[in-house]
């Protein structure tokens, strides 16, 4: 089949997040100016950047996480593992703001080091980042969409040394959770290995 988005799919379900998968989950924690504490997760988030170290996360709408991290400019990126899958969705939930999702889904709030929004304490790893841009994507008409993609530069990781393995972060044991669309999702567990080729070493 073939569609044009702007047309319609007619099928049951919007297949976009599915096609574009997995995808790996910003387990996002803020902190506002009053010390509310807000916990969320956002499947449209990754890295983009090494040198500097740059990820970012996009939100569909004005929310609690990419609002207080434009008015503080901090925020905390935490892992999902497969672990934590299940408290992961309880802080998907539509509370009202001021309501932290730590204590809705009975986690442990660890403090960051270089930032003011706490991490997950049983998150395998977590980023500590510098907001450094806020984009508002727009569409072929030059519209703004409802898309709010907040991107910060990396001051500080924390990896639980449980799940590092000869040196590396072990991602099987980890059990990174990723969406993969429609009400699915994924963890790593297993991996296979390949080099890049060089030209003219083959």
């Amino acid at each position: 089949m073939f569609y044009e988005p702007s047309k319609g799919h007619g099928l049951p379900h919007d297949p976009s997040k599915a096609i574009v998968a997995p995808r790996p989950i910003g387990w996002i924690s803020t902190i506002d100016k009053a010390g509310n504490v807000n916990l969320a997760p956002y499947s449209f988030f990754n890295a983009f950047s090494t040198r500097p170290f740059i990820v970012w996360f996009s939100s569909e709408g004005e929310k609690d996480s990419a609002t207080v991290a434009a008015e503080t400019g901090e925020f905390v990126a935490n892992l999902v593992s497969r672990e934590l899958a299940q408290k992961m969705n309880r802080t998907a939930v539509d509370a009202p703001r001021g309501i932290s999702e730590f204590t809705y889904a009975d986690l442990a709030m660890a403090p960051s080091r270089l930032v003011a929004p706490p991490r997950v304490a049983e998150a395998p790893a977590a980023l500590e980042c510098r907001v450094t841009e806020i984009l508002r994507p727009k569409a072929l008409d030059c519209t703004e969409t409802s898309a709010v993609v907040v991107a910060g530069e990396v001051v500080g990781v924390h990896i639980d040394e449980a799940y590092l393995k000869d040196g590396l972060f072990d991602v099987v044991r980890a059990g990174n959770v990723a969406r993969l669309g429609y009400m699915d999702y994924a963890n790593v567990d297993h991996i296979f290995s390949m080099r890049r080729p060089r030209w003219g070493k083959d």
